[in-house]
């Protein structure tokens, strides 16, 4: 996997490159949620990268990004992904950030809107975590340094994902495949991201500064960040688009990706 040197860490990426055939295609970058990596969108990655280059950053302590030893928030994950934008200078780009990278891609559209083509916000919010939310992940990150990546399957899996997706052999596949990458992760690490996405401050009030084409996505069952929040947000953004997919949770890009990606080709609509 390349890597760049950027505030202070070494950032992992994946890239596809450029199509080929297409010198002038734009730029895509997924931004993934806490606890995952840039591997939850590949799916979206091989559908797309014939028409895009698609590339898929790895958050601090995720996949091939290592652990800082200080904690860090996503105004630092939003400092990493616009330094990843300018090194590659790939500029403007389309970027498709879910959950914790849908927080990144609302403060890269308020304060580094030049570098941006499009966003696209799944699964996320703009709200603040609540004090009962709060507690309760400082609770699981403090488990999980102690008993590891096993004690999210009764505790975050649940969240993370649909019940009827749990029950299915694809889901059970996913969920052992996501504890089995968590597993290769540094365990203070991902504990200090699971505190990074909670001690965020709302950016609800600066929404209406975004003017780039934006999309929100939200699984129905999302309980993460229902449905409610999707609407408040996209409501908050000039012009904003929304779509809600039925049946699935907070992972969108894993339950439904073939909606995901078609609802993603619509919104970029390639010439």
């Amino acid at each position: 996997m390349p890597t760049i040197e950027a505030n202070g860490i070494t950032l992992g990426y994946t890239d596809t490159g450029e199509p080929p055939g297409r010198p002038q295609a734009q730029t895509i970058v997924f931004g993934h949620g806490t606890l995952f990596g840039g591997w939850m969108f590949r799916q979206q990655i091989d559908a797309l990268r014939d028409r895009f280059r698609c590339i898929a950053i790895d958050w601090r302590a995720h996949g091939d990004t290592p652990a800082p030893r200080t904690g860090y928030d996503m105004d630092t994950l939003t400092s990493d992904a616009a330094a990843l934008i300018t090194t590659l200078e790939t500029s403007p780009v389309h970027w498709v950030g879910l959950s914790s990278g849908g927080f990144v891609g609302q403060r890269l559209a308020i304060r580094h809107s030049d570098l941006l083509r499009s966003l696209a916000l799944l699964d996320t919010c703009a709200i603040a975590a609540s004090t009962r939310v709060v507690r309760r992940n400082e609770l699981q990150a403090s488990l999980f340094r102690v008993m590891g990546p096993r004690i999210l399957r009764h505790t975050i899996a649940p969240l993370m994902f649909s019940p009827a997706y749990l029950s299915r052999t694809e889901g059970k596949a996913a969920v052992d495949e996501w504890l089995d990458r968590l597993g290769q992760c540094s365990r203070h690490g991902i504990a200090q991201a699971m505190r990074a996405a909670m001690i965020r401050p709302s950016v609800e009030d600066e929404l209406n500064r975004i003017t780039l084409p934006t999309l929100v996505v939200v699984g129905a069952n999302d309980t993460m960040t229902p449905p409610p929040l999707a609407r408040q947000m996209a409501n908050l953004i000039p012009g904003a688009q929304l779509e809600e997919i039925p049946g699935s949770g907070h992972c969108s890009v894993l339950e439904q990706p073939t909606d995901i990606t078609r609802i993603l080709e619509q919104f970029f609509n390639p010439s």
